[in-house]
């Protein structure tokens, strides 16, 4: 993992970063905070206060699994069996089988997180590829694209 560029946001940029976090899953960040932006691995990530809290993917920002813990985000919530935990960790996509419960507001293209059904951690962030609904009945097929994972370079990043 190597730090490529690293600056400092200006207010208008995260503010309206924060703004985007906000209307996508909920995200409210209290206070007066500093935001850096930092690429690393081909990752832009945005970090506040020194927590990784958003990350840039096709043009999107979205939310951190460290956001995601810090901030108690309920918006996008897909629970998932103990038995895709350690498929989860290694990077694969949610598939449909696998997944418990989800927020039936979940829409097509929506930002979604899962976590595990035992502990409720997060494990993955993504793109949603299917409606909650459909996310719990299906039988079949991808449910979430996973973009960011337990142990990738932007959980590694402190």
């Amino acid at each position: 993992m190597e730090i490529k560029r690293r600056h400092y946001l200006k207010k208008k940029e995260l503010k309206k970063i924060l703004e985007e976090l906000r209307n996508t899953i909920g995200v409210e960040v209290p206070g007066k905070v500093k935001g850096e932006l930092v690429v690393v691995d081909n990752y832009e990530v945005v970090l506040i206060d020194g927590e990784p809290t958003a990350f840039k993917v096709e043009g999107r920002f979205y939310p951190t699994l460290h956001c995601i813990m810090r901030y108690n985000v309920e918006r996008g919530r897909v629970v998932v069996d103990m038995g895709a935990v350690k498929f989860l960790a290694k990077g694969a996509d949610v598939m449909a089988p696998g997944i418990v419960d989800a927020d039936e507001d979940i829409k097509e293209g929506d930002v979604v997180f899962a976590v595990d059904e035992t502990y409720n951690k997060p494990l993955i962030v993504g793109r949603a590829l299917m409606d909650g609904v459909t996310m719990k009945n299906a039988s079949r097929g991808r449910a979430i694209k996973t973009l960011h994972h337990v142990g990738d370079p932007i959980w590694n990043l402190k």
